[in-house]
């Protein structure tokens, strides 16, 4: 693994269980076994780190739907395999992480932004109008307002002021967040379908 990519992971296991706020560039080191002087060699402070850190992130996301996408075979089962691989991004994200993002990173949150609007966003109008097209999806949903719908209920699960951290575990609002999108775009032919996967995936 090259020295860049090292720090970049060392960075992310911290940050994702403490915040980015409360780690330093001397925690990080620590982490890693490694001196400050060589994570300053590649990065100048702790925020070139973190939006060095979202870009990596961000291409790793899109790069794993592509491959969903490019592995389902109808969109029942690309919604299914996005779920579960939402689980386990989800399962290890402190709510803090975003709310430092936003308050103290800036430049990192606005790649955020850039990925949200034209990544997941476009990425979801195709996905819903190809559904239509397979019968599974709804032929009355309006496909550019319900894809924005759904990013900005995924950024709401986030949001600690409406799910206290301390109450709600994330993958679970996330979770039923998702469920009822699922459900509510469904045909009768995409419920039956979507029942059938779920089913599976529960026994």
């Amino acid at each position: 693994m090259v020295q860049t990519d090292r720090i970049i992971q060392g960075g992310e296991e911290l940050f994702l269980t403490a915040g980015i706020k409360s780690v330093t560039m001397d925690d990080i080191a620590r982490h890693l076994g490694m001196s400050k002087k060589t994570i300053y060699q590649f990065f100048k402070d702790k925020n070139e780190l973190v939006i060095a850190l979202v870009k990596k992130k961000l291409r790793d996301d899109e790069n794993q739907m592509c491959d969903i996408i490019g592995k389902s075979n109808n969109v029942i089962e690309e919604m299914i395999n996005m779920m579960k691989c939402s689980e386990e991004i989800f399962s290890r994200i402190n709510p803090i992480v975003i709310h430092d993002l936003q308050k103290y990173h800036p430049e990192a949150w606005k790649q955020f932004q850039h990925f949200k609007a034209d990544v997941l966003i476009r990425t979801l109008e195709e996905l819903l109008t190809k559904g239509i097209k397979q019968g599974y999806i709804r032929p009355d949903i309006d496909v550019k307002i319900i894809a924005r719908m759904r990013v900005s209920q995924v950024e709401m699960g986030f949001n600690t002021s409406v799910f206290p951290h301390n109450e709600f575990s994330i993958w679970k609002v996330q979770y039923q967040l998702l469920e009822h999108f699922n459900f509510g775009i469904c045909t009768l032919k995409g419920y039956k379908l979507l029942n059938q996967f779920k089913n599976i995936n529960d026994e």
